[in-house]
C-alpha cells in the first residue's frame, strides 16, 4: 500500500513538471537554434528506518534534444548557421562565457557584434567590434570581413574585423541555464574548434518537433489521470480494510 501511495503520489507531481517541459518546447517551436529539452522518470527507494516497502518517482532532467534543426535562408548578411554539430560563444551578462547556436546576429550602438538579446559574440581575442557604417561578411570558419561605405563601389576592398569563437565541447559536458544558454558542466571555457563551419545568410530552426511534443502532451496527460485513479484506489482500499478490522475488533 505504501508503495502504490509513494508511487502515484510522486509520479502524479513530477507529471505535472513534464508537463511544463513539453509547453515550454512547444512556445519554442519557433525559436532560431532552440534545443528541445528531454525529461525522463525514474523510481528510487525511501531510505530509511523500517521495511523498505516505499519507493517514489524522481523526473530527472536527462538534457537536451542535440539534433540539428533545418537550415533556413534568409539571405540578410549578418545571419549565421552553425552547419553540424557546434556552437557559438558569447559573453554573459555576469562576464562568463555561454554557447548558443541562435545566430540572429547585431551590431550595437557601441559597435559590438552581439545576439539579438544583446550579448557579445566573442572572438578569439573578446568581443568583436565592427564599425557601424560598415557592411560584413562571414566566412565558413567565422572570419568577419568588412566593407566600409566608403568601399562599397569597390567590394574587393576587405578588413578582417574578428574570428568568431567556435567551439564544440562533448555534449555531456554541456548544461542548460536558467536563461536558455549552454555552459560547461563545472565551469570553464572551451576551447576553439577550427572543424565547425558556419552557413553565411542563414538561420538554424529549432529542433522541437510539434507533432511529437503534442503526442507527448496527451500521453503525460493520461499519465497524470491514471495516476490520480492510483491514489483513489488505495484510499478505496485502505477505507475497506478499515472496515474489515472494525468487524473483526
Amino acid at each position: 500500500m505504501d508503495r502504490l501511495i509513494y508511487v502515484a503520489m510522486t509520479g502524479a507531481t513530477h507529471t505535472m513538471g513534464q508537463q511544463a517541459t513539453i509547453a515550454h518546447n512547444l512556445a519554442n517551436a519557433t525559436a532560431t537554434g532552440y534545443r528541445a529539452q528531454v525529461n525522463s522518470f525514474r523510481a528510487v527507494p525511501v531510505l530509511g528506518a523500517g521495511s523498505p516497502t516505499r519507493a517514489f518517482v524522481v523526473d530527472s532532467t536527462a538534457g537536451a534534444n542535440f539534433a540539428p534543426g533545418a537550415i533556413q535562408v534568409t539571405g540578410r548578411s549578418r545571419d549565421v548557421a552553425v552547419q553540424g554539430a557546434g556552437w557559438i560563444a558569447v559573453q554573459t551578462k555576469d562576464g562568463g562565457e555561454a554557447y548558443t547556436r541562435d545566430g540572429n546576429l547585431q551590431i550595437s550602438a557601441n559597435g559590438l557584434l552581439q545576439t539579438r538579446n544583446g550579448l557579445n559574440v566573442l572572438g578569439t581575442n573578446g568581443p568583436i567590434s565592427i564599425p557601424i557604417e560598415s557592411d560584413i561578411t562571414i566566412a565558413k570558419n567565422g572570419w568577419i570581413s568588412l566593407v566600409s561605405a566608403q568601399a562599397r563601389m569597390m567590394p574587393q576592398t576587405v578588413e578582417p574585423a574578428g574570428r568568431i569563437k567556435l567551439v564544440n565541447p562533448p555534449e555531456q559536458q554541456l548544461v542548460r541555464g536558467d536563461d536558455g544558454l549552454f555552459r560547461l558542466r563545472g565551469g570553464g571555457k572551451a576551447p576553439a574548434d577550427a572543424n565547425v563551419a558556419l552557413a553565411w545568410g542563414a538561420l538554424e530552426n529549432s529542433n522541437v518537433n510539434v507533432v511529437r511534443e503534442m503526442v507527448n502532451m496527451i500521453s503525460v496527460s493520461r499519465q497524470y489521470d491514471m495516476q490520480m485513479k492510483l491514489l483513489e484506489n488505495a484510499k478505496g482500499n485502505a477505507s475497506t480494510a478499515s472496515q474489515i478490522l472494525n468487524l473483526r475488533g
